[in-house]
């Protein structure tokens, strides 16, 4: 987030530090939203199962913040499959950030019922705690995959076509309860379509773009890269710190035609897998010199996967104020050296922690 994002976000909030609610903060984004929020001196309570989240993602975040700063952070190990969790998370808080499903297209087609158990239960749970709670803003992490096989480019919010996936029905649902909740209990809620996020802690088997850290993994390991298809599937590649900035931009926006809303988080940009594979390829051996060049390996077209990918975010830009700072070539650049440090001299193993 850069200084003119932060000073936005200093100013909508309120006087007093707000009490916010990160589910899945263990994971990728929610330790981001973690980390963003005790910066700006804000009390955090993160929930986790651990069960695609790392101890080690909090650990980092306690080293990167002050030690007054760490001690605004609460963590609550609980499941959001278990209502009486959700209500007791939600209690006394202002603003929730839901992050915490089990993503993958793959894995949804292998395991719709888990899916769906973590995705529409899990997400049905925390709407009807946050209700009860009377939080003030309920953010939730929606999906690209919503769009299915509308052919449309850049995607719109208001244009979507048949899913494609198991998952990608469990986040269009999401987005019908939060709708329903706000007809009929006015719960305030702003969904917020991912569009293939990436940077630092980003697990290589994770949920969104996990891509770029399974190639990285990849290359420094002398490991086979596999490109689905023919390289020339394209997507809108989006850097975490785009991704944070739209979420406390949602939960903070003021004028209630923005809210009851859905929105697209990219950076309205299209990169294809070859043209990833050369970048991330560039930057990895702008700073580890020793490393010989290598070609991927192709392979069949992966079922459920849309063809091409790109985000129209003027409706973000309008009415949440949402101005993506960071293009691909940029979040690569800061991703790599802790890709590095992650991922060199693994071996065979790359061992959970929690």
């Amino acid at each position: 987030m850069n200084n003119s994002a932060f000073e936005q976000l200093t100013q909508r909030l309120p006087a007093q530090p707000a009490r916010w609610l990160v589910t899945g903060c263990a994971g990728f984004i929610g330790s981001h939203l973690i980390e963003a929020l005790l910066r700006l001196d804000q009390q955090v309570l993160g929930l986790d199962n651990f069960s695609t989240g790392y101890r080690r993602n909090l650990d980092e975040v306690q080293s990167l913040v002050s030690p007054v700063q760490w001690q605004r952070f609460r963590f609550f190990e609980a499941d959001i499959r278990d209502g009486e969790s959700c209500r007791q998370a939600c209690e006394g808080v202002d603003y929730v950030l839901h992050q915490a499903a089990l993503g993958s297209v793959p894995r949804s087609l292998a395991d719709p019922v888990s899916t769906n158990a973590s995705n529409v239960d899990g997400f049905l749970n925390m709407l009807v705690a946050a209700r009860d709670a009377k939080v003030s803003r309920f953010v939730y992490a929606a999906s690209s995959s919503t769009y299915g096989d509308h052919p449309g480019l850049p995607k719109m919010e208001d244009h979507i076509g048949h899913p494609l996936s198991p998952y990608a029905v469990t986040k269009l649902v999401n987005e019908l309860y939060a709708d329903v909740f706000g007809r009929c209990y006015g719960l305030q809620s702003i969904g917020l379509r991912y569009f293939n996020v990436f940077g630092p802690r980003q697990d290589p088997e994770g949920a969104y773009a996990a891509v770029i850290p399974r190639w990285v993994r990849a290359m420094l390991l002398g490991e086979d890269v596999f490109i689905n298809g023919d390289g020339e599937t394209s997507r809108d590649f989006c850097f975490i710190a785009n991704v944070v900035q739209a979420n406390l931009l949602a939960a903070t926006v003021v004028p209630p035609e923005a809210v009851n809303q859905v929105y697209n988080v990219a950076f309205n940009d299209r990169t294809s897998l070859n043209q990833l594979y050369e970048l991330l390829q560039d930057a990895l051996c702008a700073l580890r010199t020793d490393l010989p060049p290598s070609q991927p390996d192709y392979r069949d077209f992966r079922a459920g996967d849309v063809r091409h990918s790109q985000a129209d975010i003027s409706k973000a830009r309008r009415l949440l104020g949402y101005e993506p700072t960071h293009r691909i070539e940029e979040g690569i650049r800061i991703a790599m050296p802790w890709y590095i440090a992650r991922f060199s001299g693994l071996g065979g193993e790359d061992r959970r922690v929690g």
